[in-house]
């Protein structure tokens, strides 16, 4: 199976569970993005919050990076599902 294949996600019950998890953990990931930019650009009306305003920045960053890393966890570990019957197959030769 090839990466980002969407017969990976519906190949059983146990990788439509999997990529609905991933999906649930990228979404919460992207919210607390959001938020953490949204809470620092508030904070950043007022100069005395400027520090807790870049930490936010910061942490919304570390988010944003995350999202991409979840997704090719996610497909790394959806297609390495589908190679156990290949494996067993090359072993039976």
């Amino acid at each position: 199976m090839t990466l980002f294949s969407s017969q990976n996600r519906d190949r059983n019950d146990e990788t439509r569970r999997l990529y609905a998890l991933f999906e649930l953990v990228h979404t919460a990931v992207d919210f607390l993005a959001a938020l953490s930019f949204l809470i620092g650009s508030i904070l950043f009306l007022w100069p005395d919050h400027e520090t807790p305003a870049i930490w936010l920045f910061v942490i919304g960053s570390v988010f944003f990076c995350l999202k991409p890393t979840i997704r090719m966890i996610r497909e790394l570990k959806l297609a390495s599902m589908g190679d156990t019957e290949d494996l067993a197959k090359r072993y039976d030769r």
